[in-house]
């Protein structure tokens, strides 16, 4: 019974102590990237500063009688300035975090939106480049074709001048034909004339 009592008694005196603390406070919650920046700045300032502390406060407890309970609660203050800090840096945290996950929708929404231009843009670059490519093939086609006549004219001139040649060659050669036919009639037509007239 006495247990009893001694426990009710103990609860209600530490009801008493956490109704007499003030509730702690939501950290705000910031609502620009500037603000988020500056409130992770604070937590990591207030870690900091928590750590500088404890470790003074460590350094002072060695030179207390009581180094184990002065110890405890340098310990006891740290974890509550480091859990302070967390609390001002998670809602920065995850405010990012949400920046950044509304920043990759909007470039997957602005991505999504300009694919049929992207697509028009790709489908008339590659047109282009068709078009350009059968401009090069027929202008190749066409000066191909040019050597190919200005050959068959060459091969037809110089066909045309060797029969040319050759006719004259042949004519040339039935007049010395003829030349030689003349002589040859009149020597044979000529009377011989002795030496002795």
């Amino acid at each position: 019974m006495r247990l009893a009592s001694l426990l009710v008694f103990s609860l209600s005196i530490a009801c008493a102590v956490w109704a007499d603390e003030a509730p702690p406070t939501a950290p705000e919650v910031p609502r620009t990237l500037e603000q988020s920046v500056a409130q992770r700045e604070r937590a990591r300032a207030t870690r900091a500063a928590a750590e500088e502390r404890y470790e003074a406060e460590q350094n002072s407890c060695y030179g207390k009688f009581l180094v184990n309970s002065c110890l405890a609660d340098a310990k006891r203050r740290y974890t509550e300035s480091v859990i302070e800090a967390r609390k001002l840096d998670q809602p920065a945290i995850e405010f990012e975090r949400e920046e950044r996950r509304r920043e990759l929708e909007a470039k997957e929404a602005q991505r999504a939106a300009d694919q049929p231009v992207r697509q028009a843009e790709e489908k008339e670059s590659a047109e282009r480049f068709r078009a350009e490519q059968a401009a090069k093939l027929a202008e190749r086609e066409a000066k191909l074709a040019d050597k190919a006549r200005q050959a068959e004219e060459g091969r037809r001139k110089t066909a045309a001048e060797q029969a040319k040649r050759q006719a004259k060659m042949a004519k040339r050669a039935r007049q010395d034909a003829e030349r030689e036919a003349k002589k040859a009639a009149t020597g044979a037509a000529r009377p011989a004339v002795s030496p002795d007239n």
